[in-house]
């Protein structure tokens, strides 16, 4: 399964941005739940936001309120739509499956969130 991940740039604190995932080599996309992951300079890869096949979602409480997290099974793709940015949101955003995160690691979209 190949993981492409875009959307990221540059935003100024307050605002906001979608990022989009998307996956390809898999006829099984709809039955797995995604995640966006995020890793920001120094720190380790966690966590932010899933969503399972059927639509359930789950999120950090750092961006619970702000976060929205969304995918489209027909095409094989996860959003993240992210408002109300603030500088700690800074990091490179990935997405790979929210249990058991084995699919390779796409390159990730830059976050930088300037204040």
């Amino acid at each position: 399964v190949q993981l492409v991940e875009s959307g990221g740039g540059l935003v100024q604190a307050g605002g906001s941005l979608t990022l989009s995932c998307a996956a390809s080599g898999t006829s099984f996309f709809g039955i797995y739940s995604f995640g966006w992951y995020r890793q920001a300079p120094g720190k380790q890869r966690d966590l932010v936001a899933a969503i399972e096949g059927r639509g359930t979602t789950n999120y950090a409480d750092s961006v619970k309120g702000r976060f929205f997290i969304s995918r489209d099974n027909a095409k094989g793709t996860v959003f993240l739509q992210m408002s109300s940015l603030n500088p700690e949101d800074t990091a490179v955003y990935y997405c790979n499956k929210a249990s058991d995160p084995n699919f390779v690691w796409g390159q990730g979209t830059q976050v930088p969130v300037s204040a």
